[in-house]
């Protein structure tokens, strides 16, 4: 029933668009596979110099992992290895699935961004970032956050 509901909601708004063609702009097949650690959070080894990578939906962190069941435990893998500007411990929660998109990597042909709220301490406004678990990229920290030491 969930799943039913679900393709409908998608079917509408794919169908409400004037296109269906994806409108994301980083996506890579040829990425290398995403690598976890001893602590069980991704490998990351790159900073993005592009302000547009995670905080714009055409442009999102793409976490595709083996398969999309893995979301919620993607997520924390990525946000685990991070830090704020200065090292500052992060927290993150989701806010809201968004921007339906045509993917082959789900089953009902189409994938959502998750939209993401994160906070540190001394901050001044929290930060958005879209996440993508349904294709693969090179996986960056995005401008303004650091690597967790």
């Amino acid at each position: 029933m969930k799943k039913s509901i679900l393709f409908f909601a998608i079917l509408i708004g794919m169908t409400s668009c004037s296109s269906i063609q994806s409108t994301l702009k980083n996506t890579d097949d040829n990425a290398p596979n995403l690598v976890l650690n001893k602590d069980n959070t991704f490998v990351i080894t790159e900073y993005s110099k592009d302000k547009k990578y995670g905080f714009d939906k055409d442009y999102p962190i793409n976490l595709f992992f083996n398969n999309t069941k893995n979301e919620t435990v993607n997520q924390q893998r990525f946000f685990n290895a991070l830090a704020g500007p200065n090292g500052e411990k992060i927290t993150f929660i989701k806010l809201e699935n968004c921007c339906p998109f045509p993917t082959k990597r789900s089953e009902l042909g189409a994938g959502f961004l998750e939209v993401f709220e994160i906070k540190w301490a001394g901050q001044k406004k929290p930060i958005l970032l879209y996440l993508n678990i349904y294709e693969k990229g090179i996986l960056m920290v995005p401008v303004g956050l650091t690597l967790k030491k």
